[in-house]
């Protein structure tokens, strides 16, 4: 009798020894794990402690550093509860310890809807399948999205309830931080953003048997206007650094940060947002919990008018995001960003 194909990578990955023809990258598009820089005094740490007072200056000006110099950082001090952060990648670890049966009340490959559990990227038009499952959830404001995200495990809703408010009011800190960093007005990030957009996606990478072939996730810039970075202890993550690929540790009561395409724009190039990908091992499971905070779609998007004269000339046209965004899944994951898509023409 013929077996019904598991939808997700979890079910199909345990006691496999090979991994399906499906998941393997051409050669030309594989890690080449051995040419990956270690991970030393990679990306800076920035201490948030006294943001609000007496070392405000100097933290502005290694944010804005960081920001030109990076696209990503690591930040400690942030003000969320440790034990926040703990009940967080417990229960993101709970939930994909679930039965298939109850995990699958979650799934959807429909990329447009608002909570669902599914894997890989985009199911629907990717030729190559990444090593990921991930239950992505919308969150903010908070009361119209709770209700349709799992209720199992049973404190999964307070758990993570309470990770995004803490998350919500670390990103809003920094996005003044990041505006006053760029000589604008502390609140002009808010204010281009509209009425904010916050989602985040549990991923889940399994135990690889050829870790070598394939991606957790390949390449790709964050569409999105910053990202904070949740990870547990299994490296991972990797950034782009000067042509060379170089591996992010994961370090206790840190979050890492990292900017999006949008305040690529917003920063008319001033800052950037960097390549990234997740690489996967053979002999642990790994969890990464991303937070996306974004404009709403109908914001408009375009360089600071502050940022724009006769020596510094807009790079990019204006645009909503909801044109961004649709581009950006269309896509798929790929080593060139949508930004040149939007970009002023010089001829």
């Amino acid at each position: 009798m013929a077996t019904t194909p598991k939808l997700l990578l979890t079910d199909l990955a345990a006691g496999i020894q090979h991994i399906p023809t499906n998941y393997i990258r051409p050669i030309s598009d594989r890690p080449n794990l051995m040419e990956v820089l270690p991970p030393v005094g990679t990306i800076p740490i920035i201490d948030l402690h006294g943001l609000d007072g007496t070392n405000h200056s100097d933290i502005i000006k290694q944010i804005g550093q960081a920001c030109q110099r990076d696209g990503f950082f690591q930040i400690k001090n942030h003000g969320v509860p440790e034990k926040v952060v703990e009940n967080m990648l417990r229960i993101a670890r709970e939930f994909f310890w679930l039965p298939e049966s109850e995990r699958l009340k979650n799934y959807s490959d429909d990329p447009s809807k608002e909570v669902r559990l599914s894997t890989s990227f985009n199911v629907r038009t990717e030729l190559v399948s990444n090593w990921r499952d991930f239950l992505r959830l919308h969150c903010y404001p908070l009361e119209r999205y709770i209700d349709q995200w799992p209720s199992n495990p049973p404190s999964f809703r307070e758990d993570v309830a309470e990770y995004c408010t803490s998350i919500r009011r670390l990103v809003l800190r920094l996005l003044q931080a990041i505006s006053d960093s760029l000589g604008l007005d502390r609140d002009y990030m808010d204010k281009a953003m509209r009425q904010h957009g916050q989602h985040m996606a549990l991923n889940y990478y399994p135990p690889c048997p050829e870790p070598e072939l394939t991606y957790g996730l390949p390449a790709h810039t964050d569409c999105n206007l910053i990202t904070i970075l949740l990870q547990d202890d299994v490296t991972g993550l990797q950034v782009l650094r000067q042509g060379k690929w170089v591996a992010i540790n994961s370090v206790p009561n840190t979050f890492i940060v990292n900017l999006g395409d949008q305040m690529q724009v917003l920063s008319n190039d001033l800052y950037k947002s960097v390549l990234h990908r997740a690489v996967v091992n053979c002999k642990k499971e790994r969890i990464s919990i991303p937070t996306f905070y974004c404009p709403s779609p109908d914001a408009i998007i375009g360089p600071a008018p502050e940022l724009v004269d006769e020596d510094h000339p807009a790079v990019y046209k204006n645009f909503t995001y909801s044109e961004y965004y649709d581009k950006f899944w269309n896509k798929g994951l790929a080593t060139e960003t949508c930004l040149d898509m939007f970009k002023v023409s010089t001829t």
